[in-house]
């Protein structure tokens, strides 16, 4: 049996997913859901307009029942759709009387595991009572702490005769490693959704099903796939997924086109002491960022000398919330250097200050261990117990921007694709 794959259109705008949708169709895939933010969004009339323009295709509806089953089963089936979706964690009632509605108006019932307690024993429920597919599905906020769907898939797919659905994140690897697990039906949303193109996304996610042994890539581990995410983003993309935080004030790169990413190891010091910060760099692992508070942009706590022996102890790069010097001898190093200024004279190494305490670094707060991201933008910290979790956000982000630079490059302005008017707070 062919493996589907069902595109799950969680974006706002109508027009915008009937384009991406019909891009998605040209790579292959096989069902159209209407996720539930278009249909908050524009109500049945989105089900009605996916399946006037898709009239060959199986049509999802995402209606996330949790109350009236019979009812909004009806408003779906009737707006044109083949699937209905329920959730798992409604009452067995609930259930029941959206089972009886589907029967009623022909169309398929799909139960959603999204965070319900005891997934396996409630799919085993759902199976009796008759629902025609059920979902395993980690929701966006669970899969930014680095959970996946696919070993549930493996826990369930021997325990129940209905069909499964798995959701949450897929990409290649893990919509391939589903496959093998026991998915019948793969959905895959912001990897294609979000990606500059749609086609080829498509496309990748129709190979890698179809041949799910070809796609099985190294998994690394969480310190390797932190590192890795945080090199591919830009700090704007990270300070949105902080709504707006963690940007380090007047900190500048001190070299062009650089990039640096590494866990703290912060110095406080004063006003171009430069012992503790030298000393800092024998503390250190390979792939540090040296932190510093100097509190003066006046006189430099660090200069060509330091950055040379950080280079040979393997650091990954130095931020300094105050001045630097020997800047042309940093900038032939080519290790990244962030500061507020850069000044000829450096102070004496007196010894005053503390490495690897709490800090504040262009105000922003650091402790041994955060992440420290740093690029051509500026400065940002990520708390290290949620470095994994921003690190997938800011991928989000980052996907979303790219689909939006494609659709302004076919002519459209910002504010008219995204409907910024209508989206505008209500007075």
């Amino acid at each position: 049996m062919k493996t589907i794959i069902q595109l799950a259109l969680d974006i706002l705008e109508i027009d915008r997913a009937v384009q991406i949708a019909k891009e998605a169709v040209k790579g292959d895939i096989d069902w159209i859901e209407i996720g539930t933010p278009l249909i908050k969004s524009e109500g049945m009339d989105a089900i009605r307009t996916l399946r006037k323009s898709f009239p060959g295709h199986t049509i999802v509806a995402d209606m996330k029942i949790a109350d009236t089953g019979s009812l909004e089963v009806e408003m779906a089936a009737k707006a044109g759709a083949d699937i209905v979706m329920v959730m798992a964690t409604a009452d067995d009632s609930t259930i029941k009387d959206a089972l009886l509605a589907a029967r009623k108006y022909g169309v398929r019932l799909m139960a959603d595991l999204i965070s319900t307690p005891k997934p396996v024993q409630r799919a085993q429920e759902m199976d009796r009572i008759g629902v025609d597919i059920i979902n395993i599905h980690m929701g966006i906020d669970q899969q930014m702490t680095g959970k996946t769907p696919v070993d549930l898939v493996l826990e369930i797919a021997s325990k129940i005769r209905a069909n499964i659905a798995v959701a949450g994140g897929l990409d290649e690897q893990t919509a391939a490693r589903s496959v093998e697990a026991g998915a019948d039906i793969v959905i895959v949303g912001g990897n294609i959704i979000r990606s500059d193109n749609v086609t080829e996304a498509s496309k990748k996610i129709r190979r890698s099903v179809d041949n799910p042994q070809l796609n099985q890539a190294k998994k690394l581990d969480m310190d390797e796939e932190i590192r890795k995410l945080f090199m591919e983003i830009s700090t704007p993309n990270i300070s949105d997924a902080m709504h707006r935080q963690g940007a380090m004030k007047n900190i500048k790169p001190m070299l062009n086109d650089t990039k640096m990413v590494g866990p703290a190891v912060t110095v406080q010091t004063f006003e171009g002491d430069w012992a503790k910060t030298v000393e800092a760099i024998d503390e250190a692992k390979e792939g540090n960022v040296i932190v510093i508070y100097n509190g003066s942009s006046h006189i430099a706590p660090w200069g060509g000398l330091a950055t040379q022996s950080s280079l040979n102890r393997g650091i990954a790069g130095i931020v300094v919330d105050g001045a630097v010097r020997d800047i042309e001898e940093i900038r032939k190093i080519g290790l990244p250097v962030f500061a507020t200024s850069n000044v000829p004279n450096a102070g004496d190494p007196k010894g005053f200050g503390e490495v690897n305490a709490l800090i504040n670094c262009g105000g922003q707060k650091v402790k041994p261990g955060d992440y420290i991201i740093g690029d051509d933008n500026g400065v940002v910290v990520v708390p290290a117990e949620r470095a994994y979790e921003i690190a997938r956000r800011a991928k989000e982000v980052q996907k979303t921007e790219e689909r939006l630079f494609d659709e302004i490059r076919r002519g459209g302005t910002l504010s008219e694709i995204l409907k910024l008017k209508k989206w505008e707070k209500q007075k």
